[in-house]
């Protein structure tokens, strides 16, 4: 066992491990000695480590000696490691073979084992030859399955406990591809969802090489209340093979699906189709291989089929150029894919800042033209999948699956109708934020009358009238529409320029050229100014640039921030970075539009590629340029103006309560006498 495998045994912090071993050295009962270094890492007999806990009585398990085998591993000189591939193999396989058979493992003799192993696998497709590989190691590693079943309290649990060391024991394939739990609920939760739409018995279908992670929460959200079948991919890979054995060990009923050298497969009747994309068994599979696997479950298709596919959004939803491009179109044109979901990041344990999507394919309305179909499409992006947005999500999506008339009949929460001739003919991604509800997007009348309101209320005080150009409601369609920073930069509108690291002692609070970074962005007010000269700036900093006048400069974390750099020649800081418009063609972008379009952003929301800018017309540029510079020094005054007051209160309340003034009537213009109110 390592440190942190006895601080998961005795219930703790790592650190209090190492406590109890320095604290205990020395002493009438000192911690256990390791026996052995694996790869720099100390090791420690579980025999020992139990028996101190249980003579201490340390740690949180009282049960430690009986759990104890759920943590361990094999001792370095048994001739299968734990830590290999092939004594994880062997041990799942053995857990499947006790789940078949109902045997205990370690009564039977290796020769026994394999018959029972040959018996229960006669084609060698999930167990057989990872027992046979065990060789004189097998009767040792049968034994310690069964402690490890005990410890467990059932094979399920302890194959679930082996799994879950997927990061640790060097499963690439498994950890690369392993997605959160919320991820997979939302999968499972969905696929069954849809299953029982289709009233006859429940099949579920994954192609994909390898994949069981959505299965086995498809049979966890059933439960024994209700039969299925599952067809897994016959790939001859681990990775499908340890997925055959999951289902078995989990008492799944299930077969194979034969899937062709091309990846073509067929299956007849009723059925939802689960998938995610990379699979196990091919965790390098490309944008073209991702699009290629879903197109093979979409020709196989019938209108009585379902799907669920979750694979990277940059694949299901971003923009896509060139063959991935025209390949995605062409699913599209199919008029099966219902729904496009994007969702946030840190759903892909690996890659937890890659978001991942979600699609759903369903009956494709044949008898309806192509110019008049539709796609349901949802971005929850920024949304975290909770109990309440999961059973939403999942209502609208069960509702796309319908007619016209089943669709105006849902209260959709999230998803919302795009008409799938928009979804061919656009060039950027499939799915857009919806349109954030405040006063700028209010009716035009409301917020003519609004806006006069203000400009009324703000004239009659003491800072002097407020002036606008005359406000009136716009003609219909008069807007440009917004479009995201990765298609303005693409189209030139837009550039991207990154932060640099300055060192701290480069930097002073005297002069130079100011610098710029987060701390700037969260608090411009108060935040103390820093500054580097420009000689140490050019000689130490030769790939680092200045800031042009009108820059926005921005960052993600903590939360999306923005602010104009009105002056220019700053030295931007990462993680703050800019965002140049191009003079020659703005494509319809202000500074200041682009700066209040960030900072209303939500702060889960860091896809700066993604954020979608508002544009206005050429027309309309310079009275809105000149109208916000005029609120702009209107807001300073009033910010200087607040500064002094502050003072002044300040000033009268210490000189006051310190005994140095003295307050007077201005009507009386006299002192009040002392003892009288």
């Amino acid at each position: 066992m390592t440190l942190s495998d006895i601080a998961s045994l005795a219930q703790v912090q790592r650190p209090v491990v190492s406590m109890w071993r320095k604290r205990s050295n020395g002493g009438a009962a000192p911690f256990p000695s390791a026996v052995s270094v694996l790869n720099g890492v100390e090791q420690f007999s579980a025999d020992d480590v139990t028996a101190w806990l249980q003579a201490t009585g340390r740690g949180n398990n009282p049960e430690a000696g009986n759990d104890v085998a759920v943590f361990a591993r094999l001792a370095t000189s048994t001739t299968a490691p734990r830590d290999s591939r092939q004594t994880f193999d062997g041990l799942t396989a053995l857990l499947a073979l006790k789940v078949i058979t109902g045997e205990p493992l370690s009564r039977s003799t290796a020769a026994d084992l394999l018959d029972a192993a040959d018996e229960a696998d006669p084609d060698d497709v999930f167990l057989y030859s990872e027992l046979e590989a065990l060789g004189s190691a097998l009767p040792g590693l049968a034994n310690f399955a069964d402690r490890l079943v005990d410890s467990a309290f059932s094979a399920p649990a302890a194959f679930e406990k082996l799994l879950a060391h997927r990061f640790k024991e060097g499963l690439r394939e498994q950890s690369d591809t392993a997605l959160a739990d919320t991820a997979l609920k939302l999968v499972g939760a969905t696929a069954t969802e849809l299953a029982s739409t289709l009233n006859s018995k429940v099949l579920f279908v994954d192609s994909t090489p390898g994949g069981s992670d959505v299965m086995l929460s498809i049979v966890q959200h059933y439960g024994e209340s209700q039969s299925m079948t599952f067809l897994a991919a016959d790939h001859h890979g681990g990775a499908s093979r340890l997925a055959r054995r999951r289902l078995a060990v989990h008492g799944a009923d299930s077969g194979p699906v034969k899937i062709d050298a091309k990846g073509a497969f067929a299956v007849n009747g009723p059925a939802v189709h689960v998938a995610q994309y990379p699979a196990p068994g091919n965790p390098s599979m490309d944008t073209i291989g991702i699009l290629n696997s879903i197109e093979n479950i979409t020709l196989q298709m019938d209108d009585s089929q379902r799907a669920v596919v979750i694979a990277p959004a940059r694949v299901l939803c971003d923009a896509l150029a060139g063959e991935s491009g025209n390949l995605r179109s062409d699913l599209l044109r199919s008029g099966r894919v219902r729904a496009i979901v994007r969702l946030q990041p840190g759903l892909l344990r690996a890659k937890p800042r890659e978001p991942q999507a979600l699609w759903v394919l369903g009956p494709s309305f044949a008898e309806v033209p192509i110019a008049e179909r539709w796609t349901m499409a949802a971005d929850l992006s920024t949304t975290s999948l909770t109990l309440d947005v999961s059973q939403d999500l999942i209502s609208d999506v069960v509702a796309s699956m319908g007619d016209r008339a089943t669709i105006r009949a849902h209260s959709f929460r999230f998803a919302r109708l795009v008409p799938s001739r928009l979804l061919l003919a656009e060039t950027g991604a499939l799915v857009n934020p919806p349109p954030t509800k405040s006063t700028t997007t209010a009716a035009g009348a409301e917020t003519t009358l609004r806006i006069e309101e203000l400009v009324r209320g703000l004239s009659t005080g003491s800072s002097g009238r407020v002036t606008l150009p005359a406000v009136q409601p716009a003609a219909a369609g008069a807007s440009l529409r917004a479009a995201t920073v990765q298609e303005l930069i693409k189209a030139g509108n837009l550039k991207y320029l990154n932060g640099i690291r300055l060192k701290e002692a480069d930097q002073n609070s005297q002069g130079g050229s100011r610098i710029l970074g987060r701390d700037e962005l969260i608090d411009p007010h108060n935040t103390q100014p820093r500054f580097i000269t420009l000689l140490d700036f050019a000689a130490k900093y030769p790939a680092g640039r200045l800031t042009e006048p009108g820059d926005v400069v921005f960052c993600t974390s903590p939360r999306p921030v923005a602010m104009i750099d009105a002056e220019g020649g700053a030295v931007v800081v990462f993680p703050a970075r800019i965002l140049r418009i191009d003079r020659g063609d703005p494509g319809g972008l202000l500074p200041a539009v682009v700066v209040a379009d960030i900072n209303r952003l939500k702060a889960a929301d860091k896809s700066w590629q993604n954020w979608r800018l508002r544009r206005t017309s050429e027309v309309e540029r310079g009275p809105l340029t000149k109208a916000l510079e005029s609120l702009q020094h209107e807001q300073a005054q009033a910010r200087q103006r607040l500064e002094r007051l502050e003072e002044l209160a300040t000033l009268i309340t210490d000189g006051v309560a310190g005994g140095s003034l003295t307050l007077t009537d201005p009507i009386s213009n006299a002192a009040p006498v002392e003892g009288t109110a």
